[in-house]
């Protein structure tokens, strides 16, 4: 279900210095944060076409239904052009929305392939991009620090929709500020679409979290239609296991012979995570083809841990193979932490840590 793209792949040239991400320090401009709401480019060429839905999984097929009609439904001109008179801050105000459903909520577990059907949603709702939004829980909440409450609102209501992907439920600071958010756009007449994953080990089998998401968004569950979508982690589905670590000559090697890599010792990129803001992950990753990494251990703590995990969904989105030695990956994190309230995100980076080592099988070919 991931799409392919020019720059992950990589090709070998002779001993070229590698790049580093411990020297980078980038700088945002809060008018890029906006540009950017778009789907990464992991997920540039997906439609509801490219999804294939799990022949024993009807929930699925149900989905691509249901949101392709909820696209087509999101089309008038006239809502268009009132979302144009908004973003630029004049003409009237938009009526209300009207009563019901005025958002979709993608219920299900990791890798079943929320985001592919979130971006497919995007992309066919019949609105110019500037009038459409797509970014993490994260992200938006990134925006909302880089241009305060009341402009992220002035901003966001000239949308048609406004597409969340990963909705963190264990932050209830943020949870409330998002929802607070979301009530506001409503208002506007701004279609929502959500995805979130629950926590493992709550409700049944860990795979599903509506209940959770409709009583934290409170006064906005109204608005929203869950639509649960059953499945397995389609990024193992008939796959073979993740490859074993590397040797950290042949990481380093591999590393100076690929254009546009990356060389960092673990633990240093540890340490400079913490001196960039997580909404400058994304370009703290421009330009790469391919991280390498040595030494890769156990993270201390969590703060660590869920700056990683930043990193870790900014290098999914741009397709970027990660190879290394060390530990493997599903030895990152602590018991502790994948029993804690942060799991959900603990295991969404071992997942898509895992594709991307998988992903960089290739560039040790004929080292």
């Amino acid at each position: 279900m991931s799409s392919s793209s020019p720059a992950a792949r990589p090709g070998p040239i002779t001993d070229v210095p590698p790049l580093s991400l411990c020297a980078r320090e980038p700088h945002v401009p809060a008018d890029r944060l906006v540009a950017e709401m778009v789907p990464p480019p992991r997920f540039d060429s997906v439609r509801f076409g490219t999804y294939i839905p799990d022949p024993d999984q009807p929930s699925q097929t149900e989905a691509v239904r249901v949101l392709d009609g909820f696209a087509a439904g999101l089309g008038s001109p006239a809502a268009g052009a009132a979302g144009r008179r908004r973003l630029f801050g004049f003409g009237r105000a938009a009526s209300k929305a009207p009563a019901g459903p005025r958002g979709v909520y993608l219920d299900g577990g990791y890798g079943v392939g929320k985001t592919h059907l979130l971006a497919s949603l995007w992309h066919a709702t019949p609105a110019d991009p500037d009038l459409k939004a797509f970014g993490t829980f994260v992200e938006l909440t990134n925006l909302v620090g880089a241009l305060g409450f009341q402009q992220t609102v002035k901003t966001l209501s000239g949308h048609r929709l406004l597409c969340i992907d990963e909705f963190e439920l264990d932050d209830p600071g943020d949870t409330v500020l998002v929802s607070t958010l979301l009530g506001k756009l409503v208002e506007a007449g701004v279609a929502l679409a959500a995805t979130s994953n629950t926590l493992p080990g709550k409700l049944g089998e860990g795979r599903f979290a509506s209940a959770d998401f409709l009583r934290e968004i409170q006064g906005l569950s109204a608005h929203f239609r869950a639509l649960r979508i059953d499945g397995e982690d389609y990024r193992h589905r008939g796959l073979p296991e993740a490859p074993a670590p590397y040797s950290d000559e042949l990481v380093t090697r591999t590393a100076h012979t690929t254009e546009g890599a990356s060389l960092d010792v673990f633990a240093d990129l540890l340490d400079h995570l913490a001196k960039v803001h997580p909404s400058r992950y994304g370009a703290l990753t421009d330009g790469l083809r391919a991280v390498c990494l040595t030494g890769v251990r156990p993270v201390p703590d969590q703060s660590t841990a869920l700056r990683l995990v930043v990193l870790a969904d900014r290098l999914y989105d741009r397709e970027v193979p990660v190879l290394a030695s060390g530990l493997p990956f599903d030895q990152l994190f602590s018991e502790e932490m994948l029993k804690g309230g942060y799991r959900k995100k603990y295991f969404r980076a071992i997942s898509r840590l895992t594709a991307l080592a998988r992903d960089a099988g290739r560039l040790t070919e004929a080292r």
